[in-house]
């Protein structure tokens, strides 16, 4: 996985997704491959039962084939395997798409504190990102 950092950092950049701290997750990334190339991938930054779903990227020219729910389903799958019961994520463009995998919005503020590690929350992710959250738990 770590030989796919620059792909997956030159996917976010396209997509104008954060990559700041992306490299601390690289083992809690999942990726799609066509021909050896990345078209897509999510990434889950865990802290404890708390986790933080990031990076859900697709290549322009796959967009619309559900790639992006194949990805964000195994992110979360991989999400629960590493003991995350409450899971969130910042979004600017796509609050629309996270609902079906059971995210609802939240104000900001609510975000758990175990979260405060991540770049993605201490300014890499633009205040004006909308707040979701799901739970994990069965």
């Amino acid at each position: 996985m770590k030989n796919d950092l620059a792909e997956i950092v030159a996917l976010l950049k396209q997509s104008a997704l954060p990559i700041a701290g992306i490299e601390r997750h690289i083992e809690t990334t999942v990726v799609a491959r066509d021909n050896g190339k990345i078209t897509g991938c999510a990434a889950v930054e865990v802290y404890g039962t708390t986790g933080l779903l990031r990076s859900v990227a697709v290549t322009p020219d796959r967009r619309g084939e559900g790639l992006g729910q194949r990805l964000t389903a195994a992110a979360l799958e991989l999400a629960r395997e590493r003991g995350v019961q409450d899971i969130y994520l910042l979004t600017t463009t796509a609050s629309d798409f996270f609902p079906r995998f059971g995210f609802e919005k939240i104000p900001r503020e609510s975000i758990d504190p175990a979260l405060q590690a991540s770049e993605e929350l201490r300014g890499a992710c633009p205040a004006s990102a909308l707040a979701m959250r799901a739970s994990l738990s069965t």
